[in-house]
């Protein structure tokens, strides 16, 4: 049952794309960058729906009235494709971290194009670095919030990898909030497999912590703080124990 729902939900995938790219991707250059983001994130707004209908999945989302007014810089957990659609919608417009060959998918990328990515070389680490931090910044002082994987990969459930700093590093130098979110949707959209799984799909969004006057180092700390936690109690796969350490991040 779970590999027709899947083969259901993709093709419904493939023809929303298509139809995205002829409709939406011809007139979205030339509209202002909110007018951008409201036409091009249709697109996800059906893709979660659609996964929820077709998939059965129960979504669970909580703390959506801790969201700023403002600008923020988003740091969440990556275990699948689900976060990187849905959380273009949770405080838009967002500017995302992303890796560069993402934006050679043909519709997809073409559309990422559009919405300001920050797209880093990962061949190149130590360029990169100098990249988030600087477009970070520039993107959240033109209003934009700044969504970051601090794990910098996707990272199965009941796994662990070392946090990175650097969007804590963003926040700290702009002056702007760090909002930590958590959630389990790689037991629901495996990262690596294609087969989806019925059941519940829980997202929440902490509270905003405040950077004036911290370094990014203890602002990190509690962003990482609140998302295990929470991991540890939505997770249906175990989190590893907190005195385990973490493992490296795949190549």
């Amino acid at each position: 049952m779970n590999v027709i729902r899947s083969l259901i939900f993709y093709v419904g995938y493939v023809l929303a794309m298509l139809v995205c790219g002829v409709l939406f991707l011809p007139p979205a250059p030339f509209l202002p960058l909110h007018s951008r983001y409201r036409l091009l994130n249709l697109y996800n707004h059906f893709i979660i729906a659609w996964f929820r209908l077709v998939c059965g999945v129960r979504y669970d989302f909580r703390g959506f009235e801790r969201l700023p007014d403002g600008p923020c810089v988003i740091l969440s957990n990556h275990q699948s494709e689900w976060e990187t659609v849905y959380l273009q919608l949770l405080h838009p417009p967002v500017c995302t971290v992303l890796k560069r060959e993402l934006l050679n998918i043909p519709i997809f990328g073409w559309a990422l194009r559009l919405l300001h990515p920050i797209a880093l070389d990962r061949s190149k680490p130590a360029r990169a670095m100098k990249q988030v931090l600087t477009q970070g910044k520039a993107r959240l002082e033109a209003g934009l919030s700044v969504l970051i994987f601090p794990e910098g990969t996707r990272v199965s459930p009941g796994q662990r990898v070392r946090y990175n700093k650097s969007g804590a590093v963003i926040a700290c130098r702009a002056g702007m909030p760090v909002v930590p979110v958590a959630h389990n949707a790689g037991e629901r959209w495996p990262g690596r497999h294609w087969v989806k799984k019925p059941g519940r799909l829980s997202l929440e969004v902490g509270p905003p912590i405040e950077t004036e006057g911290r370094t990014a180092e203890e602002v990190m700390a509690e962003a990482e703080a609140w998302i295990e936690a929470r991991l540890a109690e939505i997770s249906e796969v175990p989190r590893p124990e907190a005195a385990a350490a973490p493992v490296k991040r795949p190549a």
